[in-house]
Formats: C-alpha cells, sequence, structure tokens
C-alpha cells in the first residue's frame, strides 16, 4: 500500500528518506541539534534539497559538526571551506558557523546542553500543529521568534525566525505533518 506524505517532499527519494526519517521527529542529540541549526541557516536563499544533497560533504568538511572543534576554526580553515566545492561557498555563512559553534559551546556551558536550550522554546515537548492544508503553515511563530530573539542576543547569525522555524520543524519541535501524512503524530 502506497504511503500519504507531507506534498513537500515529492518523490524525490533524498527528500522521501528525509521526510520518513529525520523531519518532524524529536531530536535531543547536541551534535545533530547543532548540525540542523547550521545547514537550515546554509539553507537560507537555497532549497532544502541543495542541502540535503551536499550534507555528506557538510558533515566531513565541518569535521562532524563538533562544535568544539569548530570553534577554534582559523583564517586557514575558512580558506579551506571557501576552496570546498561540496557545500555551499559563503564566506557570511562560513564565519556564520564558526561564530554559532562558539555561541554553542557558551549555552552548553550556560544550561548543560544544547538540547535543554533549545526545548525550553516549546517547553520541552513538541508542539502538534493541525493545518488541513500546506497553506496554512507559518513561516514563523512566536515561539520561533522568541528563540532568533535569544540567539541573537547570545551572538548567532543565520538565526532570523524563518530559519528558526524550519529548524523546529526538522528536529520534531514542532509537528507540521500534514493531517493525513502516515508521520503525523498519533496517525
Amino acid at each position: 500500500m502506497m504511503k500519504t506524505r507531507c506534498a513537500w517532499c515529492g518523490s524525490d527519494p533524498l527528500y522521501v528518506e528525509y521526510h520518513d526519517h529525520e523531519w518532524g521527529i524529536p531530536e535531543h542529540d547536541d551534535r545533530r541539534l547543532f548540525e540542523m541549526l547550521i545547514l537550515e541557516g546554509a539553507q537560507a536563499g537555497l532549497s532544502w534539497l541543495t542541502i540535503l544533497r551536499k550534507r555528506d560533504h557538510y558533515r566531513k568538511a565541518f569535521h562532524g559538526f563538533d562544535p568544539a572543534r569548530i570553534a577554534r576554526y582559523t583564517n586557514k580553515d575558512i580558506e579551506r571551506l571557501m576552496n570546498n566545492a561540496g557545500i555551499v561557498r559563503n564566506r557570511l555563512k562560513i564565519e556564520s558557523t564558526i561564530r554559532n559553534a562558539k555561541g554553542t559551546l557558551e549555552i552548553i556551558k550556560a544550561f548543560g546542553s544544547l538540547d535543554a536550550y533549545l526545548w525550553q522554546f516549546v517547553d520541552g515537548r513538541p508542539i502538534i500543529n493541525h493545518w488541513t492544508s500546506m497553506s496554512e503553515l507559518p513561516s514563523k511563530t512566536l515561539e520561533s521568534d522568541a528563540m532568533s530573539r535569544d540567539l541573537k542576543k547570545r551572538g548567532f547569525n543565520f538565526v532570523g525566525s524563518t530559519i528558526c522555524y524550519a529548524f523546529m520543524q526538522a528536529v520534531g519541535m514542532v509537528d507540521d505533518h500534514a493531517s493525513d501524512c502516515f508521520r503525523r503524530t498519533g496517525a
């Protein structure tokens, strides 16, 4: 029997795999949360499929998204990344990744984990939305506004409210699966 999925993932095998096994599933691993926050920022102005196709290159180029290692990157690392055709070679986004890694380390110091910090914006449990059509999905919410403001206050870049909302959807802080999607909470 054919599974009903959210319309946005279409039929591209990479998108279908991402939808079925990642998007909207609550994530609590600090490194995966950091990775998704960085990749959502890298996606700004591009399609998510472009980033998914480059994700393995990102993981290799950014040392498995180890924030402690990335926080120590130098100009030499920036140049190495600017010459890496496997990632989006945007200097501002690369520098932002380093800046956000430093901010992540500060958050971990203050909150014990990136997980504890990020999930506080949804009171520690997913928000289950009940949209009946894709046109109802917001691009941002009060929760993503609050996350964005606080991350920016902590020196993060590429964390506008729309990016934060996409991040929240991706890591399962928000369940925006369509009402007829097999991944829908309670489906």
